[in-house]
């Protein structure tokens, strides 16, 4: 995966996001970074707000656990996310992928 780093207690792995979608979810990948489309448009950072709350539900902790590291502003974030390890980043997208 591109981006995906481990350290002690978290992850930070790279994301592609879609602003004013249709509904908000994971839906997979794009260019081998996890695809979050969210409702919100990227103003004012509801669509980052967003992002972490969807992040945060997937990986079953809180947001305030989910950091955007670099990408504020931009569709590609890299994220960091504690209190997640290896191998429950591994779990998750194999369900992505089945």
């Amino acid at each position: 995966m591109p981006g995906l780093k481990e350290e002690e207690s978290s992850i930070t792995v790279e994301i592609h996001v879609q602003p004013r979608s249709s509904r908000d979810e994971i839906s997979g990948f794009q260019n081998g970074r996890i695809k979050v489309k969210v409702t919100a448009a990227p103003e004012g950072g509801k669509a980052n707000e967003k992002v972490r709350e969807i992040i945060g539900r997937a990986f079953r902790v809180a947001k305030s656990k989910v950091e955007i590291v670099r990408g504020e502003t931009s569709r590609v974030k890299t994220i960091k996310i504690h209190g997640v390890g290896r191998d429950e980043y591994d779990s998750f997208t194999k369900k992505l992928t089945t």
